[in-house]
């Protein structure tokens, strides 16, 4: 665990922990980019405790970077408060299909 970015990679899939706002979401963004270059392009949010816009942005930056790279890229288990925004700011579609609700 990455404890400056809440973050860790576990078989292949990254972790994200904790909140990602305007306060942290630079460190999170660049770290999410690293390891999406790395090929771990399942990114599991499920322990994200608080968003707020940044946080879309940062998706938004992580699937540039794997479009960017050649990799796949998909979220899992996005809290319904992040799906919200995902949604109130009209960009489901430039989220990769899937992306926005409750997942395995």
């Amino acid at each position: 665990m990455d404890t400056e970015t809440g973050m860790r990679v576990e078989e292949g899939r990254l972790f994200v922990r904790g909140p990602v706002t305007y306060d942290n979401v630079v460190g999170i963004t660049r770290a999410g980019v690293a390891a999406i270059k790395l090929d771990n392009g399942v990114i599991n949010l499920a322990e994200v405790t608080q968003v707020d816009s940044s946080a879309v942005s940062m998706l938004l930056e992580w699937v540039r970077a794997a479009q960017i790279h050649g990799r796949k890229i998909e979220f899992i288990n996005l809290p319904a408060n992040l799906a919200g925004l995902i949604e109130l700011y009209d960009v489901d579609a430039l989220i990769p299909s899937g992306c926005t609700g409750k997942s395995g």
